[in-house]
């Protein structure tokens, strides 16, 4: 067993996509930076291409793609001194009953870590108890922390697990505007697209049209159409309407000035002026930064959309004001309730959490992992979701499911990532044109 004093912890990190790996990952450093960290990713619709991995940046000692029955079948408790769970929450809910299982009569097993990729704004009940058996909860700022405290003394819960910390992400140069020399050179509008907000081909159409616009009047304005996943590729959200396609089909096409790319966000936000979204978490990481931003109102203020998480931001802005020049000015409360040290040290942002993992880490003893959900408080909830990762309702692998073979070798073969992207396409083709066309007959 690693000693629980050792000042180079090692880490394992499980992920189910490329913004998972890169919370997880990166929440694992800013705990502490002196580790060694092995990442496992998800097998499943979302797990990251080589590509997204490159692109996220987030490094580790050794990186596998891996089954979640395998996971929990294969985890060595002696190896680890803290296991990070960044995954969707039923996904966590399965990792935490079958590790529970799996670990029910050690004496000593690693801190078991989990959280939130980014803003809340969606079905808070429902993955925070998702969530709940692990020892540390974090919370990316105080006023999630206070809601999620909210939600597990309304259940009866032990609440004593979420830490308030911030998203790991967070950072970059600081925004200077203006310089000696005026402006900077072309003025940079960024949009971060969203993969699933919103939904429907009419809004996503607008959003890209109003940009385009947005070039055409201020021809001395660059506008960047920031996407966060190439054709073909899965992210977190599932995107039935690419915004590759949509560009595909503007009439008259993308002017000079206004562009599709990629690449990492943090590289896009050093040369941004003005950063514009419906709700992307890309927003507080230009918040962080003082780069202004525009949380977009044009389809309203809705919590399907997520801007609402915004209220009192004093971002909430039009492309009509956007286009007249109207640059938000930030609410500095709001700011620090959720988690932007624009002005303060963010490092110390994680003091709590590296106190708390440190603790657990070096205790003699922890509690057996008991989730809120169990066969007899959930039972036609809880043994769907565990089946979904070869568990049995009590967190025991399913005797066919895992005695399938698990692949071994590296992260992607050439010839198995070709098979997969393959059938990445066809279930995309599936998403984007077979279910909407059946949601539309069933309209008729």
């Amino acid at each position: 067993m690693p000693s629980r004093t050792s000042s180079s912890p090692r880490v394992a990190v499980l992920a189910d996509s490329d913004t998972r790996w890169k919370w997880g990952a990166l929440t694992a450093y800013r705990i502490q930076s002196d580790i060694r960290l092995d990442g496992y990713l998800l097998r499943g619709r979302a797990t990251p291409t080589v590509r997204q991995l490159d692109e996220v940046g987030a490094r580790a000692d050794s990186l596998r793609e891996i089954r979640g029955v395998d996971f929990v079948r294969s985890i060595d408790r002696t190896r680890y001194d803290v296991v990070v769970l960044a995954c969707v929450g039923g996904a966590v809910q399965a990792m935490l009953h079958g590790l529970a299982r799996a670990w029910q009569r050690a004496e000593r097993r690693p801190v078991v870590v989990t959280g939130y990729v980014g803003v809340v704004y969606e079905k808070l009940a429902d993955g925070l108890l998702l969530r709940h058996g692990a020892d540390v909860v974090l919370a990316n700022s105080r006023h999630d922390a206070d809601r999620f405290r909210e939600v597990y003394r309304g259940v009866g819960a032990d609440g004593g697990s979420v830490v308030e910390c911030a998203l790991p992400f967070l950072g970059g140069a600081r925004y200077r505007g203006e310089s000696a020399t005026g402006a900077r050179d072309p003025y940079t509008v960024v949009f971060a697209a969203q993969p699933s907000v919103p939904e429907s081909r009419a809004d996503r159409s607008y959003l890209l049209r109003r940009a385009v616009e947005h070039a055409r009047r201020h021809p001395d304005r660059e506008v960047l159409i920031k996407l966060r996943s190439k054709p073909g590729e899965h992210t977190t959200h599932i995107e039935e309407l690419p915004y590759q396609k949509l560009a595909g089909k503007a009439a008259g096409g993308l002017p000079a000035n206004c562009r599709l790319v990629y690449g990492n966000m943090g590289e896009v936000l050093d040369r941004t002026d003005l950063m514009v979204t419906v709700s992307s978490t890309a927003a507080l990481e230009s918040l962080h930064r003082g780069i202004p931003t525009a949380v977009l109102t044009d389809l309203g203020i809705r919590e399907v959309l997520g801007n609402h998480h915004f209220l009192g931001s004093g971002c909430l802005a039009s492309w009509d004001e956007l286009d007249a020049g109207h640059r938000p000015e930030p609410d500095a409360h709001w700011l620090a309730r959720q988690g932007v040290a624009a002005d303060g040290d963010y490092e110390r942002a994680f003091d709590a959490a590296r106190a708390r993992v440190t603790e657990l880490r070096t205790a003699d003893r922890l509690p057996p992992i008991t989730p809120y959900y169990t066969p007899r408080t959930a039972p036609g909830y809880l043994p769907g979701l565990l089946a979904r990762h070869g568990l049995d309702p009590h967190g025991e692998p399913v005797a066919g499911y895992a005695d399938a073979p698990e692949e071994t070798g590296g992260l992607r073969r050439v010839a198995r990532e070709t098979v997969r992207e393959a059938a990445r396409g066809a279930y995309r083709h599936g998403v984007q044109r077979v279910a909407p066309a059946i949601r539309r007959w069933g309209q008729l």
